[in-house]
Parts: C-alpha cells; structure tokens; sequence
C-alpha cells in the first residue's frame, strides 16, 4: 500500500477494504444511457497508520460526482426532517440565535434544514454546488452560494455565528482545506456542528454499504480532532446520533474561544479507546465481514429466484448501488426498485441497471419479497407499506434478515 494521507500525508498506511469496482452510487442512468459504456471507478478504502483517517483511493473527483444532478434530495424523508428541526430549535435555543445573528449551512442541499432558521427570521445562507437542489432552497426563498466550499470561498463570506456541516465533513477531498474553511468564516465565539456516520459504527456494525466513491472519508472523533485542530479549531462537545446507522455530532470552536469543554468529549475518546481504534488491529478483519453480507444476500437472491420467488428492492440508495454493485446483482434477480423520489422514478440504477419505479407501482406487481435498501429508514419505509398484503421484508446489512 503506497496511498499518502490526505489529511497529515503520512506514507504509513495499511488496506482497510476493497469493493471491486463499481460507477458513483447516485450517477443514476436514463433509459438512453444504457445503450453507452458505463464509468467505473476502483472502491478501495486505506487507513493512515499515522492519524487513522480511513479514507478512499484517489480515483474520482468532487466534480466528477456531484454534478448538477446529482440526485439525492434531504426532503425526501420525513425522518430526516424531523431530525433537522430538532436540531435547529435545540441550537437556537443553546447558542441565543436571533435576527442579529447569522447561520451559514455548508452543503445546505434542498434547503430542508435552513429552512427552519428562515422561519424563526435568523438570517441564512446556503452553500451547494449541485444545482437541482440549490434551485429547490432557491425556489423556497434561501439565499444559496453554487460553489464547492473550502478556504479560499469562506474568506469571502460573512462572518457567521453558526456553521453548520451535516453529512459533508465525509464529502470532501480536501479534507484540511474545509476545515481550514470553517475556521475562515466563523466569528470569535462562533460555533461549528459537523455530523458524519461514525467509523467505530462501521466497523462495529458491519456497515460497509455505507462506503462509496462520494464519501471520501470516514471519520471518528480520533481523526477529526486532530484534522480540525490543524485548522485552527478545538472540539468542545460530541452528541451520539441514532442517524444512517449512528453518527457523531461535534461542536466545535476557535482555539481561542471560551467554549467550555464538556465530559462527553473525553467519554466517547474513552469509547472509542476502549475498541482499539488507534491501533492497526482495530482495522483488520473488516474485508471478511463485508463478504459474508456480500454472499448471504446473493445466496439469498439466487434462492429465490430458483424457487420462482419474485425479489424487488425500496429505496434507490447509495446503500444499495454498494452492496449490489460488490455483489454482482442485476435485473435478473432483483426485478425493480421503488423509490419516493420523483428525479429518480424512470431511470436506472449505476451499475446495475435495475428500474427505478413509482412506490405506487408495488400495487401491481406485489413481489414475494422487498429488500430495504436504506436499512437506517426500515422502520419508517415499513410503515409507510404497512398496506402491502403477502410481501416480507429483507434487511441484508449488518447481517441477512427476513423480517
């Protein structure tokens, strides 16, 4: 292994995961492109010895992935907005936001989150460089940058009170100049959240469905710290999230601000201690876990289809374009995959190139079984189907479950 770090560019890494190869996860195709050669890229994570940033092999660009459109829309779940405005009233609350105050949300996607700040009459601003969804925030009245965030851009903006990160800090190929990033933009005792799905969770709960080209890397507390350090910024609080399958919320400052340090911090750097997690051994083994889901849900699909069982999938996810791209699935054993998302109904899945149809279309074809893709919103897609009659769930991550 000869990967530098991204991050403190150490040559002293180690192989942490090899999916094979497989396109981006929400390079979602038209009927038209399939007829034209597919892009793939290699799916390989290394792990630096050094600062422990798991991150990906540099094949792909941010460019080349999220393009303008690039397909995934924050307001398509319910939960997800929930989530949001939970967050939003909790730091108004904290951190006495009002009309002189002013928020910046990095990746502000659709405007599902910002939203909320808007209709409390806290002055907002988006950053997204996709354009389908900045012109959805657009569309509802915020104020959005179409650019890709990093040093140079926040230099040039407002001092903000807030910056918010959510689901992006893992987005970024330059990692250090993000950070460098927030730090430019924040005021003296202005506050950053970043939430991103953490590594210990992946590790632990076999969640390597959650690695794809766009997730450049994959982060803890151990990592991060030292990342926003070199920036300039000191973390102060850490909240655990039950979100895709449990993430970590940091709260972080300027060096310099009086942001009292609270327990949690040194509570989940015990935690993540108590695994090993800056140690090689913590990070071996991962591979043989990820092949085991690999092969039971392709021996579970092959099964079904011998037995004249009809499989279709929900959820259009990046989740699922992982473990089906690694798993070799096509049209012949997974039939369709409904999703609620209208940019997506029509087209094909990367790589595997299964129909993405209307959830509506599960009324005509009810299959024997539905395989949830996104299986953080099981409970959520189960409800929303509690009307199908002589159809069972499936699960395959961490393991293969028939629900």
């Amino acid at each position: 292994m000869t990967n530098t770090c991204r991050h403190c560019q150490s040559s002293r890494t180690m192989a942490f995961l090899d999916l094979g190869y497989a396109p981006p996860s929400n390079d979602y195709l038209s009927a038209e492109a399939l007829s034209h050669p597919e892009v793939t890229y290699p799916l390989r994570l290394f792990v630096c010895q050094k600062c422990r940033l798991v991150q990906t092999e540099d094949f792909s660009s941010g460019e080349a992935l999220f393009t303008e459109e690039y397909a995934y829309f924050s307001s398509t779940s319910t939960s997800w907005l929930a989530h949001a405005k939970t967050y939003c009233d909790s730091v108004i609350e904290r951190f006495s936001l009002d009309a002189a105050s002013h928020v910046v949300e990095v990746a502000s996607n659709d405007g599902y989150l910002l939203r909320n700040f808007q209709e409390a009459g806290i002055p907002c601003l988006g950053i997204e460089p996709t354009h389908s969804t900045a012109s959805a925030a657009t569309a509802i009245g915020i104020t959005v940058v179409e650019e890709f965030f990093g040093e140079e851009l926040a230099k040039g903006l407002a001092k903000s009170d807030l910056v918010i990160g959510n689901n992006v800090f893992a987005h970024v190929p330059d990692i250090n100049c993000f950070s460098k990033g927030l730090a430019a933009c924040l005021k003296p005792q202005g506050v950053v959240t970043l939430e991103f799905p953490h590594l210990l969770n992946l590790v632990t709960e076999n969640q390597f469905d959650t690695v794809y080209h766009e997730h450049f890397s994959y982060i803890s507390l151990l990592s991060a710290e030292r990342i926003l350090a070199a920036a300039g910024l000191r973390v102060f609080d850490v909240e655990q999230l039950t979100t895709h399958g449990g993430s970590l919320r940091l709260f972080a400052c300027l060096q310099g601000a009086n942001h009292t340090q609270t327990g949690a911090v040194n509570a989940m750097r015990d935690l993540e201690a108590s695994h090993g997690m800056d140690d090689d051994a913590f990070y071996t083994g991962f591979q043989t876990k990820a092949e085991k889901v690999k092969d039971d849900f392709l021996r579970f699909v092959l099964d079904a289809k011998a037995e004249g069982k009809s499989v279709a999938g929900y959820g259009a996810a990046a989740k699922g374009n992982t473990l089906m791209n690694f798993a070799g699935v096509g049209p012949d054993a997974i039939e369709f995959v409904c999703d609620a998302a209208e940019f997506k109904i029509g087209k094909y899945l990367p790589g595997s190139h299964i129909p993405i149809l209307a959830p509506d279309e599960l009324q005509n074809r009810s299959p024997d079984y539905l395989v949830i893709f996104p299986w953080n919103l099981k409970t959520e897609i189960m409800q929303s189907l509690d009307w199908l009659a002589g159809t069972r769930f499936v699960t395959a991550v961490p393991e293969l479950k028939i629900l």
